[in-house]
């Protein structure tokens, strides 16, 4: 699959073949094993940025095929659902690619849930299998009396307690020998992710061998625009789905390397701007609230020479930061859009001229659309919710359904299309542009309010670090805006300060928009994915 060098050409031409059988781990990781066996595929960072341990692709078969087999040993077999909880380690790979190789189903989770957030998962899922390490442990062990399902317990890294198996040495015991021949067809079940939400419930994503084995590729090769050169560094936890994005699939089936960093703790930006060269990143992705850090910086000191392409996602990006990363590194942020029931839908390329803050064009394989209520498409300029097609065929890339949940999956369907909850509208250049979630829409004196709109013009404001809005109730207007600030380093709350920020998002946009509230908070509340959780804020 060619990077791409002419947008509308690509997009006219392109489909994706997707053979009946596909195994992702077998079809892509061992694929490229047996034509490059030595090819660098992961490099694995540790916790202070210093050391690098390398995988090739052969590394990654072996190393697989033997957690296959521990797997197996244990009576995992083709459909089992496992809960995997690890850090940005080795034994994280070895689990999703054994288990994907027997056709069983990974359930990862970030390391930060806790005992009710993991029985939740387990005993929705009817989990069989847990893999986690020590700490996760101690966190399953309090609800492990409440998880039925479960039959297998296996720690990987650290002490191993009291009712648990030590998987790095079963691992290392086992035998490297392939794993059964095409075990799976492409429309196979092969990873569920819960979604993180701002409200309820987290709803089981259920994608398939084929929807993200296969379908990434569109992320690596026109958004990401990788190549076998290339080492990605993806900003993401193993947990949730930008994992899927930045550290599997995509990115080994167009031949690139993955970088993985195991941080502690809140990140060290200093340390990663220096990793960047350390580690020969050529291509880096991370969310908007990263770079927002990285500008307040002095940025003069650090080497980005082999660094050529950037990216941002989770949400829009703002422009002031857009502009203030290009004129200190020479490279621009691709915004790019797209969720955990998708591979990338919307995307700034590099053959084509970018706007700051606009989320870009559809992907080749997608028609996405901005919709009304009744699903009907919307010309430029009109606010509705980006959708996408899938009459006549369902895109590849597009999960099947939210597995158990037959409601929430109808729900999210209407006429054509898949609704995403997410509010845009398109430009006369076919360009989107994000206004906010569709349930967050501010409703104040009969004026429609995105969030984003008042938070993107709060952040040009040189004390400001990040911000969210949200609606409060009022009684002359039914709502107006609240906004929730975090000041940027050296800055220092006062009344003086919110009103200036109240005059600059007057001068700078439609009055009706500026924040009537303001609050300075030390830190936005967030989900495991890193978006900002506006239900918190609201309560």
């Amino acid at each position: 699959m060619p990077n791409m060098t002419d947008y509308d050409a690509t997009k006219a031409s392109f489909s994706l073949d997707v053979p009946e059988r596909f195994n992702a781990a077998v079809d892509v990781v061992d694929a490229a094993a047996e034509a490059t066996p030595d090819k660098l595929a992961l490099r694995m960072v540790s916790p202070d940025g210093a050391h690098a341990d390398d995988y090739s692709f052969a590394d990654l078969r072996a190393r697989s095929n033997r957690m296959a087999a521990v797997l197996a040993a244990q009576g995992v077999s083709k459909g089992d659902r496992i809960f995997l909880m690890l850090p940005r380690v080795i034994g994280w790979y070895d689990t999703v690619l054994g288990a994907i190789k027997l056709g069983a189903i990974p359930m990862p989770g970030t390391t930060q849930l806790k005992g009710k957030d993991i029985e939740y998962r387990i005993n929705r899922a009817d989990a069989s299998v847990a893999v986690t390490d020590s700490a996760g442990a101690a966190e399953l062990d309090r609800v492990r009396g409440t998880c039925e399902s479960l039959e297998t317990f296996i720690v990987m890294g650290g002490e191993v307690p009291e009712g648990w198996q030590d998987g790095d040495t079963m691992r290392d015991e086992a035998e490297d020998a392939a794993p059964p021949e095409d075990i799976t067809a492409a429309d196979d079940p092969m990873l569920i992710y819960f979604t993180s939400g701002t409200t309820g419930n987290p709803k089981m994503v259920l994608h398939t061998q084929a929807s993200y084995g296969i379908g990434h590729r569109i992320t690596a090769t026109f958004w990401q625009d990788l190549g076998p050169d290339d080492i990605f560094w993806g900003v993401s936890d193993t947990g949730w789905a930008k994992a899927a994005w930045s550290k599997l699939f995509g990115q080994w089936g167009v031949g690139a390397a993955v970088l993985a960093w195991n941080a502690q703790g809140k990140p060290d930006f200093d340390q990663m701007l220096r990793m960047i060269a350390d580690h020969d990143v050529t291509a880096f992705c991370a969310p908007p609230t990263i770079y927002r850090n990285f500008v307040t910086m002095d940025l003069s000191g650090y080497d980005f020479s082999r660094l050529r392409h950037c990216m941002a996602a989770g949400e829009a990006l703002n422009p002031e930061t857009f502009n203030a990363w290009k004129a200190a590194t020479g490279t621009e942020i691709h915004d790019g859009y797209g969720q955990t029931e998708t591979v990338n839908l919307l995307a700034n390329y590099p053959c084509m001229p970018k706007k700051p803050g606009a989320l870009g064009k559809p992907t080749p394989g997608f028609e996405v659309a901005v919709v009304d209520a009744e699903g009907n498409p919307l010309g430029p300029g009109n606010e509705g919710q980006i959708a996408v097609k899938v009459t006549p065929e369902r895109p590849v890339g597009l999960f099947v359904e939210y597995w158990h949940d037959e409601e929430a999956t109808a729900a999210a369907h209407l006429g054509d299309y898949y609704l995403t909850g997410d509010r845009a509208h398109v430009d006369e250049d076919g360009y989107f542009w994000f206004v906010s979630r569709d349930d967050d829409v501010i409703i104040s004196a009969g004026y429609r309010i995105g969030p984003f709109e008042v938070e993107s013009v709060v952040m040009e404001h040189p004390a400001v670090q990040e911000v969210a809005c949200i609606g409060v109730p009022d009684n002359e207007r039914g709502q107006v805006v609240k906004a929730f600030v975090v000041l940027g380093p050296g800055q220092t709350a006062s009344d003086e300060l919110a009103s200036e920020i109240q005059d600059h998002v007057k001068v700078n946009t439609a009055p009706y928009k500026y924040p009537r509230q303001i609050e300075f908070i030390e830190e936005l509340p967030k989900t495991v994915s890193g978006k900002v959780r506006r239900i918190e804020l609201r309560d």
